[in-house]
Order: C-alpha cells, then sequence, then structure tokens
C-alpha cells in the first residue's frame, strides 16, 4: 500500500507527529499510572522540577538559559535551538548544544544555518510535532541542505503554542543515536514545551511592562526638563527685560548729566580764571564786595566747586558702571555659545544684590571676598550662567540669614558673615569656580537631594525647588561642567562649579 501524503506532499508514514491536546491528556492520565511510560522514561519529581525552574524564571535571557538547559538535561539531545515568532517570523532566539554553553543570539531564521528550514517551516505551519528516528536515510526531507551537510541521526521539531497561538519553536537533535525521541521523551518535550509556553508569555509581559516602565519614567523626566526649561527661560526673560529697561532708562538722564558737568566743569574753570584776574587788577576791590566774599567764604568755594563737579562726575561714572553691569547679567543669550568673562558675570551678580549685602538692624553687613585667578573668557550661554551664580549667590545670603536666627547681633558680629567666590584654572582646558560661605551648613539627607527637582528647605512660599535643578542643568547638560556642594553641619557650605573653556 502506498504511502498517503498530506497537502504538504510529506508521506505520513514516514514521520512521527502528536496533536497536542491528546499528548497532553495521555500525560496526565500515565503520570498518574504506576506503568507509565513518561514515568518510565523520566520519574515525576524530575519533570516537576523542570517546571519549576521554568516557571520561576520572568526575565527573558534568565528564562531562555534555563529552558535550553532543561531541554538538554531532559530530553537526550545533542543540540537545541529555540526559535521565537516575531512579526510572523521566526528568529533563532538560543543555541545550546553537548559541547558548549546556553548561547543567546536573535538571528532572523533565513539568515541562519542552525537548523534544517523545511523542517521548522513545516512545523510552523502545521503546529505538529515532526519526529526523524534517521533523519540521515528518510526521505521527506532529506532534500534540505543542513540534514543534507550535517546528517544528525534524531531530529525532533515541536511547535511552542499559548492560548492557541503559535509563540515559538522547539528543534532538537542527537547525531549520535538512531530513534533518540522516543514517543515518551516526545510527550515530555510536549509537557515541557507548554510550560515553557506559559512562562515565554510571562517573561514578554514583564519585559513589555519594564518597557513601558522605562518609557514613563523618560517621558516624566523630559517633562521636568521641559518645566525647568520653561521656568528658566521665562525667569531670565523676565528679569532681562526689566533689567535692561531699567538700564536704558538709566542711561539717558546720566548722559545727560555727565555730559553738562563736563561743560559745568570747563566753564567754572574760565569763571574762576576770571575772577582772579579780577582780584590782580583789582586790589581794593571796596569794602562791600570784601564782606560778601568773606560771607560765602569764597576762597574755601573756589577751592571745593572743582572738587563737587570731580566728585559728581564720579558718581555718574559709577551709576554707567551699574547700568553696563545690569546689561552684563540680563543680556540675551544667541543660539551659539559666545565667549564671556566669568568675573563679569560674577561681578554684575554681586552688584544686582548689593542691596541684600547691606547691614540692617538685624545683622551687620555681609562681606564678599572675591580672589580671581587668571582666567581666559569660555565659550558658554552668559546669561544662563550668570542666573547659575545668581542663584548661588542669593542662596548663600539666604543661608547666612537663616544662620542668625535665635542669635544676638552682638554674637553675629563677633563671627562676622562672609561669601568667598573663587576662580581658577583647573587643568589647561576647564576652570573652576567656588561659592562658599560660613553660615549653619546642610545635613548629609539634604546634601544627597540638594539638585533635586522640587526639593527645597526653605519655608513654603519662600522656595520653589527649582533653583539648583536648573542650576545644576545649565553647568551639567548645557554646557558639559560639573556642580558639586561641599558642606558640614555648622562648618558652612561651599558650590563648586568646572566649566569647560572651550565649550
Amino acid at each position: 500500500m502506498q504511502a498517503r501524503e498530506n497537502r504538504f506532499g510529506i508521506s505520513e508514514t514516514r514521520l512521527h507527529t502528536i496533536n497536542k491536546s491528546s499528548v497532553l491528556h495521555q500525560t496526565w492520565h500515565t503520570t498518574l499510572s504506576s506503568s507509565s511510560s513518561i514515568y518510565e522514561a523520566l520519574d515525576f519529581a524530575t519533570i516537576l522540577k523542570a517546571s519549576q525552574t521554568l516557571s520561576s524564571e520572568i526575565q527573558l535571557e534568565k528564562l531562555l538559559a534555563a529552558l535550553m538547559c532543561v531541554v538538554m538535561e531532559n530530553a537526550g539531545a545533542k543540540k537545541a535551538v529555540l526559535l521565537l515568532l516575531k512579526d510572523g517570523n521566526l528568529a533563532i532566539e538560543a543555541v545550546a548544544s553537548f559541547h558548549r554553553d546556553v548561547i543567546s543570539i536573535s538571528v532572523p531564521l533565513s539568515a541562519s544555518d542552525e537548523v534544517p528550514a523545511a523542517v521548522v517551516n513545516y512545523v510552523k505551519r502545521t503546529w505538529k510535532t515532526v519526529v526523524l528516528d534517521n533523519a540521515a536515510v528518510q526521505s521527506d526531507f532529506i532534500a534540505d541542505p543542513y540534514l543534507m551537510q550535517e546528517k544528525p541521526k534524531s531530529v525532533l521539531c515541536a511547535p511552542i503554542l499559548n492560548q492557541g497561538k503559535l509563540i515559538g519553536l522547539l528543534y532538537l537533535e542527537n547525531n549520535l543515536t538512531i530513534g533518540a525521541f522516543t514517543e515518551d521523551r516526545t510527550e515530555v518535550i510536549q509537557l515541557l514545551c507548554a510550560q515553557a509556553a506559559i512562562s515565554l508569555e510571562n517573561a514578554r509581559l514583564y519585559q513589555q511592562s519594564q518597557a513601558y516602565a522605562q518609557e514613563l519614567e523618560r517621558s516624566l523626566l523630559d517633562l521636568q526638563q521641559a518645566q525647568l526649561q520653561i521656568v528658566q527661560s521665562e525667569k531670565m526673560s523676565a528679569l532681562g527685560n526689566l533689567v535692561t529697561g531699567i538700564a536704558h532708562e538709566i542711561n539717558n538722564p546720566v548722559g545727560f548729566i555727565s555730559g553738562n558737568i563736563e561743560e559745568a566743569t570747563t566753564t567754572i574753570k574760565d569763571l574762576i580764571s576770571h575772577l582772579k584776574l579780577y582780584q590782580e587788577k583789582l586790589p581794593n576791590p571796596g569794602e562791600e564786595i570784601e564782606e560778601n566774599a568773606e560771607d560765602i567764604d569764597l576762597e574755601y568755594a573756589l577751592e571745593d566747586l572743582p572738587k563737587m563737579l570731580l566728585s559728581m562726575k564720579v558718581g555718574c561714572d559709577r551709576i554707567r558702571g551699574i547700568s553696563t553691569s545690569l546689561r552684563t547679567f540680563s543680556r540675551a543669550d544667541k543660539d551659539y555659545k559666545v565667549p564671556f568673562n566669568i568675573h563679569e558675570g560674577i561681578d554684575s551678580t554681586i552688584l544686582i544684590l548689593k542691596h541684600r549685602l547691606k547691614a540692617n538692624e538685624h545683622h551687620p553687613a555681609i562681606e564678599v571676598v572675591t580672589d580671581y585667578g587668571n582666567l581666559p573668557p569660555i565659550e558658554c550661554f552668559p546669561g544662563q550662567l550668570n542666573q547659575v551664580f545668581m542663584n548661588l549667590l542669593a542662596n548663600a545670603i539666604d543661608a547666612l540669614e537663616e544662620s542668625n536666627q535665635g542669635r544676638s547681633l552682638e554674637a553675629i558680629k563677633a563671627n562676622p558673615h562672609c561669601i568667598t567666590v573663587r576662580t581658577s584654572l583647573s587643568g589647561d582646558r576647564h576652570i573652576k569656580v567656588q561659592i562658599a560661605d560660613n553660615g549653619a551648613g546642610m545635613t548629609e539627607a539634604v546634601k544627597q537631594r540638594i539638585f533635586d527637582h522640587l526639593f527645597t528647605t526653605k519655608a513654603v512660599g519662600k522656595g520653589t525647588g527649582l533653583g539648583l535643578a536648573i542650576a545644576r542643568q545649565i553647568v551639567v547638560e548645557t554646557h558639559g561642567g560639573t556642580i558639586n556642594v561641599n558642606s558640614t553641619l555648622g562648618g558652612g557650605s561651599e558650590f563648586e562649579i568646572v566649566l569647560p573653556v572651550n565649550g
């Protein structure tokens, strides 16, 4: 009688196919029997241990390694290959053999020579387990290039199904023994495949949840960064517009006054010279003129008036310098980095905060000591760095004011407050800026969170928790530098900024 061929053109007398549902039924039925063929091939405790090993793994890489080890230990195979379905196509995910460890890969079936493609594709189409007792001489798949070259003795390829869907295949071979995959072993393998299907799906869901969690974390971080950038942009824009407007309004009258002082100085000098000439030519001006000269203290006025004009000129120059510093602080950044003198930025920031450094009824004046090194201009965004200096100096003043609470004015004067700003070169291509105060310092717990988004030690309504987070973003992310804090409780705090010279 001629062998009947199925619709795929493969003789059904030449290969061994087992329906999954009947295998599961036979497995549990024979497991309960003392004469079970499965029990004879592999004891129940071993099967249970193998299933527990697979069910206990949730991470995909570890699960693949465990699955391959379990199969190699219990199936009588010398080589095992796991294929998983991805977007409708099979890919080889793990390979294990008797003489090498499990290798995790992800290679499309079409690009691999690890398995016989004809056998694998048949199982993919039919969802049936294929067992070849002597693959080297059987004719159904004999034309497969892999079987022709490798000539394995026994071959088994089983589908891995989950909830009525094919999720992968398990390929086994034994190149030493004919008929290595008996019916009993095939049932055990399919039982392991059933457990593997559940574990693989759980691992996939776990991996998917981890990916979602990472995506959510990235989205949250992006949202925080966007919030910081918006706050930073709005603060600098508002402050820049305000300061620029003030500087412009100051410049107009100062320029007018300064120009008139110069003209008045010249005129006064001419009048004084003319008056002295009168005194020389008319030595006897008369009693009335002499009395008037004495009443107005003419000699003192002639000597002091030029000094008054010079003092007014110095004052105008000082106001013009303040205006220049305000413009330096509030200068708008371009979309690229420009050379900038760091010392100008620090000086302009100190000038803006000078009103907070003055003495009042609660504390004496806060001294600011600058110790500047010989720094080159650095390529940066000046407006953003000025904001960093503003945040750090303002925080230093806040820390000193908070440390005054509960202390008398005499006690504060005995240990006067001071802020020290030092700059220096750090290597050949970096500069260092250190801003230190002699306030109360901070605890280790505060130090660990000082740059965190929305973290603040200030009272409600006095701090947003964004200042130092923005400062860190500007220094680290925008300028590629570092910012750190060194502080001990009761010993003050020091913020250290390191920036590259060439951006």
